[in-house]
């Protein structure tokens, strides 16, 4: 299976010539969304330094390092363009939020699951109880949360809820995969990934940026989940694109990627035309579906969708220059 897979690859490589990995991805990845960038991203950017301070996160080991290489705010212009900025404040610190949350869970559970156990039910109980937080970071959490409960609808205040508690339980999901000494199989890794994105909980954010609430008719229509889904998928996959390196030396196993390389024996170049192939699948069932449903959408709706296309065109062009993915430009095109 490896070789035809490497055949295939060496193949489309031919074609199109290309220096390193990231041009590799550039060049095959289908990107049918323009670039497009929030008026408020320097406001914001300096919001969230300034909510970090405030909660103390800064001066904790490494993570005003890892602030500055993977620029929360940018990702928020990028994913958000046309927010208003007290709404796009809130994305770029729940993104500022959800990274440092991710990088500790990784650490923690790379060395025992079991010590997940303490920082993830601290953050169940404020989220499904409103219980008082015990930790800095838990802190940063119950405001966040009080800032989404003033934005918000209680409706869409429960569902970005319901959608942040999914989340942390993916964290543990992952740090079991981790400890295991067996291969995660793709299909496992994109059941992982699909929680550990930290996407959905931003939809319900998505919603609140337009006119009026959706009625539950839209909300719940079956095409409507469907792109929900697709939109989670391709906007997580594609920085897995550009962190397959960074992952790979750092030892990560939960990457789209990486899941394909292992399962298919095959090259991280081949991986990753692979991955590329199925990301752009996605992305084509959601233009077709949303092609097909945008007529039966209220303008809220559309605005709503909208919002799941930002998430797929603001992570590509914001994991092709951040720093954090670096790595992806020191890898050649071809084995």
């Amino acid at each position: 299976m490896s070789a035809t897979h490497e055949d295939i690859t060496l193949g489309v490589l031919d074609e199109t010539p290309a220096a390193n990995l990231r041009d590799l991805i550039d060049t095959h990845l289908h990107m049918p969304f323009p670039f497009q960038r929030n008026p408020h991203e320097a406001e914001a950017a300096a919001g969230v330094d300034a909510w970090l301070s405030r909660w103390g996160l800064t001066g904790e080991p490494g993570v005003a390092a890892m602030i500055a290489h993977t620029r929360p705010a940018e990702l928020a212009s990028y994913n958000s363009p046309t927010m208003d900025s007290a709404l796009l404040q809130i994305v770029a610190n729940q993104i500022a939020y959800q990274f440092i949350f991710d990088d500790r869970a990784e650490d923690v559970g790379r060395r025992s699951p079991g010590r997940l156990v303490p920082m993830l039910c601290e953050s169940i109980a404020i989220l499904r109880d409103g219980r008082p937080a015990g930790t800095p970071l838990g802190a940063a959490l119950a405001d966040l949360y009080r800032q989404v409960r003033e934005r918000c609808t209680p409706a869409q205040a429960t569902r970005w809820a319901e959608k942040s508690r999914e989340y942390v339980h993916g964290l543990l999901y992952e740090a079991v995969a981790q400890a295991q000494p067996y291969l995660v199989r793709a299909r496992d890794c994109t059941s992982i990934r699909s929680l550990t994105a930290g996407v959905e909980p931003f939809y319900p954010l998505c919603e609140a940026a337009q006119p009026h609430e959706l009625s539950a008719a839209e909300l719940h229509h079956p095409v409507v989940q469907r792109l929900g889904r697709l939109s989670a998928d391709a906007a997580v996959w594609i920085p897995d694109l550009f962190s397959a390196v960074k992952e790979q030396r750092s030892g990560g196993m939960i990457n789209l990627a990486l899941a394909h390389q292992r399962e298919n024996r095959c090259s991280l170049q081949a991986a990753v035309v692979l991955a590329i192939q199925q990301i752009n699948a996605t992305i084509e069932e959601f233009q077709r579906l949303y092609a097909e449903v945008e007529p039966e959408l209220s303008l809220a709706g559309v605005g709503y969708v909208e919002g799941m296309t930002g998430w797929i065109r603001g992570c590509y062009h914001w994991s092709r220059t951040v720093p954090r993915y670096a790595d992806v430009v020191s890898v050649p095109a071809v084995s």
